[in-house]
């Protein structure tokens, strides 16, 4: 099914995600517990003890994995723990008869995201509802928070969760993206008291997520909305080109060849900055439908643009980027994301399933979407037509909000 949206956009559609993207936090020592500073008050944390991280999951036994894949480190075992994680909560809670909650909507982050970030631009009333072409969370809307109890997830390696830059480097133990969603689930059993998750969503490698959240417990999770995801990026040519150029890129600064990693002794300001810019300007090339880039004009592109000795406007963007994130952070979330392969237990996957996808998404194609939708038992796709490309996906549920109500209806949503 496709769909083109009526859409008036110009160069301020990106320079405000950018400006989003770019703006809200400081970072708290070497990077910040929120993505989006002023709404980090409502993030609340919660520690998983003993949680094995890079561990294997024998799939259809979660008691095997309950803390964990087999064979995997904690951080206690490293000086370092326990797991933490972060999470805001919002709506309505019901509950059964043992008080657990049952009606719960999962909402994980997508790439450089966290809960605030979600928060900001799915959530009622928010400064980000704009670029999101309208809010997706709250009283009344597509995901009501008078019938459901809304959780905007932080995850593994992002933001307020643990991750390397929290102190271990390149020391932290290297995670998979079903130990993010299996470390999230031991925040929502444990400390959520959550029996029941009605719908399993996210953006991005929040799509990912969603999808591991499907395989890890099918007797928990009723429905998944994965959007502009996927569900094989080990084998997908195009997304590890274009991390494999990112990693290259993160690790051609002077200072990382210097010190190979070991760079925390040092002031953020004489960290592998440059590497960082040089590799986040290459995901800011393509992200966007190039056609729209065309249309924004050089003059409005050069604060995106990697020079190693800029001046004036240009990389202005990225120098402020480079203040609030790590270069190892995104080295293992790179490796996370390029380990990622459930193709051959996709047919595991019992729980009533909506793939959403933009037909001109540069990174990951709509090719291994339908692939991915063929393979699912009963999964239905919708591929929609947008000039903002990958970053499509943050208005997706405001631009299909019709075929998604329909399909929550029909999924007894």
């Amino acid at each position: 099914m496709r769909r083109k949206p009526a859409l008036a956009l110009g160069a301020s559609w990106a320079l405000l995600l950018l400006l989003a993207l770019a703006s809200w936090a400081q970072a708290q020592g070497i990077t910040g517990d929120a993505g989006v500073a002023e709404l980090g008050r409502l993030k609340r944390y919660y520690q998983v003890p003993h949680f094995k991280i890079g561990g294997t999951y024998r799939l259809g036994d979660p008691r095997a994995y309950e803390s964990g894949g087999a064979g995997g480190v904690t951080l206690e075992s490293l000086h370092a723990g326990p797991l933490r994680l972060g999470y805001i909560a919002v709506g309505h809670a019901q509950r059964n008869q043992k008080g657990e909650i049952i009606n719960a909507v999962v909402i994980s982050p997508y790439y450089a995201g966290d809960a605030s970030f979600s928060y900001h631009f799915w959530y009622q009333g928010q400064a980000g509802n704009g670029f999101a072409q309208g809010a997706a969370v709250g009283p009344g809307l597509l995901i009501d928070t008078d019938k459901y109890y809304v959780i905007f997830l932080d995850a593994l390696g992002l933001w307020g969760a643990s991750k390397p830059s929290h102190g271990l480097g390149t020391g932290f133990p290297q995670y998979s993206c079903l130990d993010m969603a299996q470390a999230n689930y031991r925040l929502l059993k444990d400390h959520l008291k959550v029996a029941k998750v009605k719908l399993a969503t996210g953006f991005s490698l929040g799509a990912m997520q969603s999808y591991a959240w499907a395989l890890l417990h099918p007797e928990m999770v009723e429905a998944i909305l994965p959007i502009a995801g996927a569900s094989n990026i080990k084998n997908d040519a195009v997304a590890r080109w274009l991390f494999q150029l990112m990693n290259a890129a993160l690790k051609s600064d002077p200072v990382w060849q210097r010190t190979k990693g070991d760079y925390y002794r040092l002031p953020k300001s004489q960290h592998p900055n440059q590497g960082f810019m040089f590799g986040w300007s290459l995901l800011a090339q393509s992200g966007f439908g190039h056609d729209f880039r065309l249309r924004q004009g050089w003059d409005a592109l050069r604060p995106e643009v990697f020079y190693w000795e800029p001046k004036g406007e240009e990389s202005a963007w990225l120098k402020k980027e480079a203040e609030r994130y790590d270069v190892i952070d995104l080295l293992y979330r790179n490796q996370a994301i390029a380990g990622f392969d459930i193709d051959a237990d996709l047919n595991r996957i019992k729980a009533k399933t909506l793939i959403i996808h933009a037909s001109g998404d540069n990174w990951l194609r709509p090719l291994q979407a339908r692939k991915t939708a063929a393979a699912i038992p009963g999964a239905r796709l919708l591929v929609f037509e947008s000039p903002l490309a990958h970053y499509a996906g943050f208005s997706a549920y405001h631009t299909l909000k019709a075929e998604i109500r329909v399909w929550l209806q029909e999924a007894g949503l």
